[in-house]
């Protein structure tokens, strides 16, 4: 099923009640991917490592997609220690939703927003586990801060870097309010 015009963006809380569905699922496929391989708890704990307040503006957000109503893929960031650094946080598409390049609009949606919270550089960092993942960050700019020709079980923690280059986003931003206004 193709995107729709009912697909809108809500920035909000981990806390929404919209969210839960989205997090539950996170949680169950963080669980069936890697159970107990990091902690006896599993992915609660993961889940539960950061308070929501790191998710919420001036220094962080949390972005649902959403469709008639319902969370179909969300993400977030916090503040990184680094600078003018920005930490991605559960990019996720629901699996009933997949394969529709809503992980990708995700992105770059919190990759404009960070720009307008005056970021300029992204972190992020996946399991060894998730694949789909390593595709989507390879595939929309990220580079990969480890060896990609390595086994990706022995480094675990795959991180990834992004530059935010706010003129591209700024001609785009223009293009599309000229487009929009009848200019272009």
């Amino acid at each position: 099923m193709e995107s729709t015009v009912s697909d809108r963006f809500l920035y909000t809380t981990p806390l929404d009640p919209l969210a839960k569905p989205l997090i539950d699922e996170l949680t169950f496929e963080y669980d069936s991917r890697y159970g107990s391989f990091y902690d006896a708890e599993g992915a609660t704990k993961e889940m539960n490592r950061y308070a929501p307040e790191v998710f919420a503006p001036p220094q962080g957000n949390f972005l649902l997609l959403l469709r008639d109503g319902e969370a179909i893929a969300g993400g977030a960031f916090m503040k990184h220690a680094d600078e003018g650094t920005v930490e991605f946080k559960r990019v996720w598409t629901h699996s009933a939703h997949r394969r529709q390049g809503l992980a990708r609009k995700v992105l770059v949606e919190l990759e404009e927003q960070a720009v307008r919270q005056g970021y300029s550089r992204i972190y992020l960092t996946t399991g060894f586990r998730q694949p789909e993942a390593v595709g989507l960050y390879l595939t929309n700019g990220y580079s990969a801060l480890f060896d990609t020709t390595a086994d990706p079980e022995t480094i675990r923690k795959l991180p990834f870097e992004k530059s935010l280059h706010f003129g591209t986003y700024a001609a785009r931003k223009a293009v599309v309010s000229a487009t929009l206004q009848g200019a272009a």
